[in-house]
C-alpha cells in the first residue's frame, strides 16, 4: 500500500522505496512510455527557483499522458493571506496531486493535513526526499544492486543530508558525515536516527570504504550573503579526485546540483571518472514518474 503523501521518509517502508527505484529504472529503459497518468493533473507550487525539480515533474507527467500547471507562490492567494488550509482544500478539488517547493517545511505539513490528494515535497528547508530517490536509483543503475553499505557526506549538513539520514535508517546503510563544527545536521532529524549515522572529525574516516561520496553547495538559496564566512569555515571540506582514492574502489560521486566548482567540489570533480552526476540529474525524471504512478494509481 502506498502512502498518501511523500514529505520525507518517516513511516515509509523499505519495500516502497525499492519499488519506486525499480520502476524508475524500468521506465528509463522503455522506448515507448505508457500513458499511465492520462487525464491526471499535477500542480506545482514553488516558492524557490528550480531547474531539475520543475522540469522533471512537468515533463515527467506529460510523458505519461498527464498534464501540469505551474504556480509560483505569488500567483496564489496565499501570498495575500489566504490560509494554507483553505488553498489545500480548493486545489484538492481541482488537481490529482501537488508538488510543493518551500522555504518552510511546516507549510507542507499544514497543506498535507488539509489535502485529500497526494502532496509531494519538492524541497523544503528540512528535507529533499525526491533527490535521494534519484541518488539511490543512480547507485543501483551503475552497481546493479542497493548494497550501499556506506555513504560519505562531505560539507554542510543541509536538507539533502537530512534526507540521507532518514534513508540510512530505512535502508540500513552507514552514513558518515564530515562537516565543520556549528554545521551539524538538524537535531530533530538526528534524534530519530539509529547508530548507523556517524559525525566524524576525520575526513579519511568518512571516506574510507564509502560507496557513495556526495556533497552539496555550502550556501543554500537565499543565503548567499553567508558565502564569504562559509568559505573560511569550510576550507578543507570539498570533494576532489583525491577523496575518491580514499573511498571504495567502485565508489561513485554524486552532487544534487547546482554545483559551485572551486568550492564544495574541485574544478574537475563533476567530470571525474567516478562522477555519475549527469545520470543522477536525469534520473530525477524517471524516479519521480515512478513516484507519481504509485501515489496516483494505487
Amino acid at each position: 500500500m502506498s502512502p498518501k503523501h511523500f514529505l520525507n521518509y518517516e513511516g515509509l517502508s523499505k519495500e516502497f522505496i525499492i519499488s519506486i527505484i525499480d520502476r524508475g529504472l524500468e521506465l528509463k529503459s522503455l522506448d515507448q512510455l505508457p500513458k499511465s497518468l492520462e487525464n491526471k493533473s499535477l500542480g506545482l507550487i514553488f516558492e524557490k527557483p528550480s531547474t531539475r525539480t520543475r522540469v522533471s515533474f512537468e515533463i515527467g507527467i506529460q510523458k505519461l499522458g498527464g498534464n501540469s500547471i505551474f504556480l509560483s507562490s505569488s500567483d496564489l492567494q496565499m501570498s495575500r493571506g489566504e490560509p494554507i488550509s483553505d488553498t489545500a482544500k480548493v486545489l484538492s478539488s481541482m488537481l490529482d496531486a501537488v508538488v510543493i517547493r518551500t522555504t518552510n517545511h511546516e507549510l507542507l505539513e499544514i497543506f498535507s493535513k488539509n489535502s485529500s490528494i497526494p502532496v509531494i515535497n519538492g524541497l523544503s528547508d528540512l528535507y529533499h526526499p525526491c533527490q535521494i530517490l534519484a541518488d539511490l536509483m543512480t547507485f543501483k543503475e551503475f552497481q546493479g544492486n542497493l548494497d550501499i553499505s556506506k555513504v560519505a557526506w562531505i560539507g554542510d549538513s543541509n536538507n539533502v543530508c537530512n534526507s540521507y539520514i532518514e534513508a540510512a535508517k530505512l535502508l540500513d546503510f552507514n552514513l558518515n558525515i564530515y562537516c565543520p563544527k556549528g554545521y551539524e545536521p538538524n537535531s530533530v532529524v538526528m534524534k530519530s536516527q539509529k547508530n548507523n549515522v556517524v559525525l566524524t572529525e576525520n575526513k579519511e574516516n568518512a571516506l574510507k570504504e564509502a560507496k557513495i561520496v556526495t556533497t552539496d553547495v555550502w550556501t543554500s538559496m537565499h543565503s548567499e550573503n553567508q558565502t564569504q564566512e562559509k568559505s573560511k569555515n569550510f576550507d578543507g571540506y570539498s570533494v576532489d579526485p583525491n577523496c575518491m582514492e580514499l573511498a571504495h574502489e567502485e565508489a561513485i560521486f554524486l552532487h544534487c546540483l547546482p554545483a559551485h566548482r572551486g568550492e564544495e567540489v574541485s574544478i574537475d570533480m563533476l567530470e571525474h571518472s567516478s562522477s555519475r552526476v549527469w545520470s543522477q540529474a536525469e534520473n530525477r525524471l524517471h524516479v519521480q514518474q515512478a513516484l507519481l504512478e504509485r501515489l496516483l494509481l494505487d
